[in-house]
């Protein structure tokens, strides 16, 4: 009896006790020819062609055609993307009130 009660409150005790902070995932990095790159450079850097796209930040995305076969990828708030870094691939980052807010390369 004492033992269960034991572990009863081991097993409350460990169910309070806070969960560790996961620190914030690295920024994803390729070697290129020219190095190492990480998404912020490869936007910086144009390398997807982004560019091309960047007069549509601010835009509604409902209102925005996009070439279908161009392969941009669209990232809407808790949409599930992979985590592979290819510093060739458009990203269209749209808000939650259909907004975009950002062309990315990565």
């Amino acid at each position: 009896m004492i033992r269960a009660s034991l572990i009863s409150l081991a097993l409350l005790a460990a169910a309070c006790t806070p969960p560790a902070e996961t620190p914030p995932p690295e920024a994803p990095v390729v070697e290129t020819p020219t190095g190492p790159q990480t998404a912020a450079e490869a936007t910086a850097q144009d390398t997807c062609g982004g560019s091309q796209y960047s007069s549509l930040v601010g835009s509604n995305f409902a209102a925005v055609t996009l070439p279908a076969d161009s392969g941009i990828r669209i990232i809407q708030p808790d949409s599930v993307v992979t985590q592979d870094f290819n510093p060739q691939r458009i990203n269209i980052i749209v808000d939650a009130g259909g907004i975009i807010t950002a062309v990315e390369c990565y």
